[in-house]
């Protein structure tokens, strides 16, 4: 069912922009957070259905889209969210954007938790705030969070840019976690602003929005999208849950300072089909994703590579422990780029603690994954 399908050619920054990104075109690309599946059939069929009207003009939000994104949360995270609490958005990083604008002044400090998705750090640098870099700490294998340092951080930190679950490294705060970090957040009067924007592949862990938690609902912003989920990024919508009344109006205030208020009228129609008629496919994309995930792991076992893959509970990215290869970050860069010839996202971009790491993105075929293996194993006997 979930086949690879040829981008080339389609304006798809994976795969038309690789050459300029790598200096290449003989490489495999694995590196853009979105996949080369099919969107669910339901999408496809949503999207040809309004595309044959021939009008494409302002496009308002309707009560569907609300109802849509209420009935998804309700049933996939047990989350009663109301109407009034979503804002429609263009995207989850412009939105960062807004919320530190909105949120706090030039000098203060937002802390972060590297290593970490890249426009984390750089939304905060571009609007002259203070990155407060609580570093997850790599121990046998995994990753966990510094909750001493996290407090430290917390007493000069105005928010909290929060990723769960985490990109790059697949990690799935659990329960406790989540109430240690509200407990000192709220201590210390710093806002969560919760990226949640992979929630919806999650493996055999649990999801808990740092929304429902009733203590902290009124001092946290939650951002998701379908993007993600149904591979459906380019279509620029997303949304922002706020259920405090105050900071609602003050992101609205900046969101539509920017101008950006219209709705893309095929990105509606694929949230809308998505969460109405997508919950099966979901199913099946992540048995899909984790047989990926599997046959990744069980390859680098069987050929004894030195590359370690850190334990992937939620999304199609594996964050690879590289540091066994013995190698400095820039020769790690050009073995894969040049020896393996495989597009991959360097590890040091996510900060300063992904040094030896790389980033594989497994949404593609298992066809695509074993060419991808069998680069990375001759290039290695090759070097080795």
């Amino acid at each position: 069912m979930f086949e690879a399908i040829s981008r080339q050619g389609t304006h798809s920054v994976k795969w038309d922009e690789a050459k300029k990104k790598f200096g290449t075109d003989e490489l495999l690309p694995l590196w853009v957070a979105d996949m080369d599946l099919a969107s669910p059939p339901c999408v496809q069929e949503s999207m040809l259905k309004r595309a044959s009207h021939p009008l494409y003009g302002y496009t308002m939000y309707p009560d569907a889209y609300y109802e849509s994104i209420q009935h998804w949360m309700q049933d996939r995270f047990s989350w009663l969210i109301e109407k009034e609490w979503i804002v429609p958005c263009y995207g989850v990083v412009p939105s960062l954007n807004f919320i530190i604008s909105a949120y706090s002044q030039e000098g203060d400090g937002i802390i972060i938790q590297t290593p970490l998705y890249p426009p984390f750090s750089s939304s905060v640098k571009h609007q002259k705030r203070r990155v407060l870099d609580n570093t997850l700490v790599y121990e046998n294998g995994s990753y966990h969070i510094d909750f001493e340092d996290f407090e430290h951080k917390a007493k000069e930190a105005k928010l909290f840019l929060l990723c769960s679950p985490h990109n790059p490294t697949g990690r799935v705060w659990s329960e406790e976690e989540l109430e240690k970090i509200i407990d000192i957040c709220i201590e210390h009067e710093v806002l969560i602003i919760s990226d949640e924007i992979h929630a919806d592949i999650v493996y055999k862990k649990t999801h808990h929005s740092i929304g429902s938690f009733e203590k902290i609902m009124h001092h946290c912003v939650i951002l998701n999208a379908p993007s993600k989920t149904f591979n459906v990024a380019g279509l620029n919508t997303s949304y922002a849950i706020i259920p405090d009344t105050r900071l609602r109006q003050a992101y609205r205030v900046e969101q539509d300072r920017s101008g950006i208020s219209n709705g893309n009228p095929f990105g509606l129609e694929a949230l809308m089909s998505a969460y109405k008629e997508g919950a099966p496919w979901l199913e099946e994309l992540k048995e899909h994703l984790l047989s990926n995930i599997g046959y990744v792991n069980t390859f680098l076992n069987e050929h004894q590579l030195p590359i370690k893959a850190v334990p992937t509970e939620a999304t199609f990215l594996m964050w690879l422990d590289c540091t066994g290869m013995g190698l400095s970050h820039a020769q790690l860069v050009d073995f894969f780029v040049h020896k393996a010839k495989l597009g991959l996202n360097d590890g040091k971009s996510f900060g300063q603690a992904g040094e030896g790491f790389m980033r594989l993105n497994v949404g593609t075929s298992q066809e695509v994954l074993k060419e991808a293996m069998q680069r990375l194993l001759s290039a290695y006997k090759a070097v080795c």
